[in-house]
């Protein structure tokens, strides 16, 4: 497989530049990236084993539908892998991880008054890889980003929506709050803030896309 193919299509389509439910051409993507059918065919077949496509017989790859259910069944997994997360990072980070997180603080604060969503986006991709590398545990890392990566879409479509001030508050305090946890070496309210953060961001999903009150819990 092409990775620098894969990682560029898959930008695309957890960036909405490949529509939900839009039909990927295989030889048109081909010709495009300048690669042949075959290492194309297994970009695809990645995509659709991570279930951001899904290959239909005799029609092509589709990229697949931000169906809500299954975003709701996957943040509830995802609220006991971040807990983990949580504990872990606090228990095992470096100075240097809470000086990274400290740094991405201070950028985070400049969106205050700049609304940028690609910035945010990385903001909170970064804050992700520090706590990730403090668990010094792969597995975990690699369980969490799928899991993320599943729930993306649905947070992208919506992060304009909204109050941005909102976003980047709930941003700031995630970031504080997880750093405090560190700091302390409190692995339960690490986690504790990890999960919360998770639950407080599916809400306003919630709210922007379905309109559903906020008493309907995960």
């Amino acid at each position: 497989m092409n990775p620098d193919v894969y990682r560029e299509i898959k930008r695309r389509i957890l960036f909405l530049e490949y529509a939900p439910g839009q039909i990927l051409n295989e030889n048109v993507l081909a010709k495009e990236f300048g690669v042949s059918r075959t290492p194309m065919r297994e970009v695809l077949y990645r995509l659709s084993w991570e279930q951001l496509a899904r290959i239909i017989a005799r029609t092509g790859t589709m990229v697949t539908q931000i169906e809500f259910q299954t975003m709701m069944h996957t943040y509830q997994t995802r609220l006991g892998i971040e807990g983990e997360v949580g504990r872990l990072c606090a228990e095992l980070a470096t100075d240097d991880h809470l000086e990274a997180i400290r740094g991405i603080r201070e950028d985070c604060e400049l969106l205050t008054g700049h609304k940028a969503p690609d910035s945010l986006v990385e903001i909170d991709r970064r804050l992700r890889q520090i706590v990730h590398d403090a668990t010094g545990n792969p597995i975990l890392q690699s369980v969490s980003d799928h899991l993320y990566t599943l729930t993306f879409r649905l947070w992208y479509v919506t992060l304009d929506k909204g109050d941005w001030q909102q976003e980047v508050r709930e941003m700031l305090d995630e970031i504080e709050a997880t750093l405090a946890g560190m700091q302390a070496r409190d692995g339960m309210e690490t986690a504790r803030v990890r999960r919360d953060a998770l639950v407080r961001h599916f809400d306003r999903i919630r709210a922007k896309y379905l309109r559903v009150p906020g008493e309907v819990k995960l």
